[in-house]
């Protein structure tokens, strides 16, 4: 087809997308292991919510397991790395009694949550954590305290039907990975229901997944589809569906890779959003826009709210081994 005949398309491309810093520094630890100590690198669970870093990362040498004993006794001087997600208290001192050699990669926003949590038990408060049963950071999370230490709320209705033993005596906590919209209904009711409801020293919501989030509102308004880059297992990502949809956009979908487009399905369209998980490589946006850009006379304009430039550090251990724009361009582009 010539360039003539392809229809016109304005992409709004979303900014911030993608990686955030918590994601970008568990994937660096990962690669850093490697070059500073060779493969085998274990790493517990997923490293972030996406099969394409997951993969990449298998290439390159890194073994993912479920639990620590599948890491086999020849193995044990290698390092384990725990995903950004953040892991129970039992997960390191299990690896400790293994004597395993591990490298946390809790992002850190998740690890100021556990802080916040051991805090209000510290005072003698029962802990409410507003978040999705089984997934990670939640498990994570409830389980830096002891058993019966934390209840957890996922929706208004928990919060209505909620009893605690002591109802003058809680404070909450949230998972990183809801924005500001997707708690404050929770929040306001149990505020509602327990008065003296303690809220946490510091904001529990994570500055990557607001931010992604009210970009989509703003640039979700008039398109025909919008595309969001990540794994259906990424909470974050599959919020951004959500929020495009509410916010205006005819259609959204969640795509993994270009392959996954069903043009079929797509049709004629002349405004396409675009965004990313915060686990989502820039590589695969870049690789949808270079589809559509097959099809389409498409035009990128930036839909951009505000910059990021957060950066954290990667493990103490790490930090001398040199990181090249190579070691990360599978990622990065």
């Amino acid at each position: 087809m010539n360039i003539a005949a392809k229809p016109p398309l304005t992409i709004r491309l979303c900014g911030p997308r993608g990686f955030c810093a918590g994601v970008d520094r568990a994937i660096q630890i990962v690669v850093l292991a490697l070059k500073s100590y060779g493969a085998p690198v274990y790493v517990r669970h997923e490293i972030v919510h996406n099969r394409y870093v997951v993969e990449g990362l298998e290439a390159k040498g890194a073994v993912f397991v479920e639990e620590l004993d599948e890491i086999p006794e020849e193995h044990r001087a290698q390092p384990v790395v725990f995903s950004a997600h953040g892991v129970p208290k039992s997960v390191p001192e299990d690896a400790s009694t293994r004597n395993l050699f591990y490298l946390d990669a809790t992002c850190p926003l998740v690890s100021k949550v556990h802080k916040q949590a051991m805090r209000h038990n510290k005072l003698g408060r029962h802990v409410v954590l507003i978040g999705h049963a089984g997934h990670p950071e939640v498990i994570g999370t409830m389980g830096q305290l002891p058993e019966g230490s934390v209840s957890l709320i996922e929706t208004i209705e928990d919060a209505d039907a909620y009893e605690p033993a002591d109802p003058d005596n809680l404070g909450f906590v949230t998972q990183t990975t809801l924005s500001v919209d997707d708690t404050a209904g929770v929040i306001t009711r149990l505020h509602e229901r327990f008065p003296n409801l303690t809220a946490p020293a510091a904001d529990s919501i994570c500055y990557a997944t607001t931010n992604r989030q009210e970009v989509v509102k703003q640039a979700a308004p008039g398109c025909d589809l919008f595309i969001i880059v990540g794994a259906p297992n990424s909470s974050n990502s599959k919020r951004l569906v959500e929020v495009a949809l509410r916010a205006g956009a005819r259609k959204s979908l969640l795509v993994q890779r270009a392959s996954e487009l069903d043009w079929d399905d797509i049709g004629p369209i002349s405004t396409l959003g675009l965004s990313a998980g915060a686990s989502a490589p820039e590589v695969i946006v870049n690789e949808i826009i270079e589809a559509f850009r097959a099809r389409f006379d498409a035009r990128v304009e930036l839909a951009e709210t505000v910059q990021e430039n957060e950066h954290f550090l990667v493990n103490r251990e790490l930090r001398n081994i040199e990181l090249t724009h190579e070691d990360m361009a599978w990622v990065n582009g």
